[in-house]
């Protein structure tokens, strides 16, 4: 518990933000999904106010410092990368789904790329050869011996290189 009268109010001040923080965090997390999801279902109808909206939590978001202005620049280039990806694309419905799949980033942490498995698994095994290969490498190469350290006086702990030449300067002149 805190002892001090400011420290007690700073803990309900903090709470306050806390909630707060939340809050608004959590709505610019429900505009951008809705956004997200109006795009990869092919709404076109209203797209343009949700993502009017998403853009205004997201700055209001950064005007409080609730998040980091960065943060907020990084989140409304790529809803808007994605929507002009997605609003403006033709042909057929296989390269919609294309697109699609491209532009919402495919599985969470996996490339459009690495979805194809026969391909995964023959690089994977040709980086795994590598890896081992640079490991036998590295183990071959000898490295230079450490400088053997000073032995201790017995009964005394083991003091580093330029405490002991302290010591042995300040008893010389200790002894003039």
């Amino acid at each position: 518990m805190a002892n001090s009268r400011s420290a007690r109010k700073r803990i309900r001040s903090n709470e306050r933000k806390r909630i707060r923080n939340r809050i608004v965090r959590s709505a610019v997390r429900t505009r951008i999904g809705r956004v997200r999801r109006s795009l990869v279902s092919g709404q076109v109808a209203g797209i343009e106010e949700e993502l009017r909206a998403a853009v205004k939590a997201l700055d209001k978001a950064a005007e409080k410092g609730i998040l980091h202005r960065n943060n907020v620049a990084r989140r409304k280039s790529r809803i808007m990368a994605m929507a002009a990806k997605l609003t403006l694309m033709g042909g057929s419905e296989a390269e919609k789904a294309l697109t699609r799949a491209a532009a919402t980033g495919g599985a969470k942490g996996r490339s459009a790329k690495a979805a194809s498995g026969k391909a995964t698994a023959a690089a994977k095994g040709a980086s795994i050869k590598k890896v081992s290969a640079t490991k036998a490498a590295a183990s071959t190469v000898k490295t230079p011996a450490a400088k053997p350290v000073a032995a201790a006086k017995p009964g005394t702990a083991a003091k580093p290189a330029g405490a002991a030449k302290r010591a042995a300067s300040t008893r010389r002149t200790s002894d003039q």
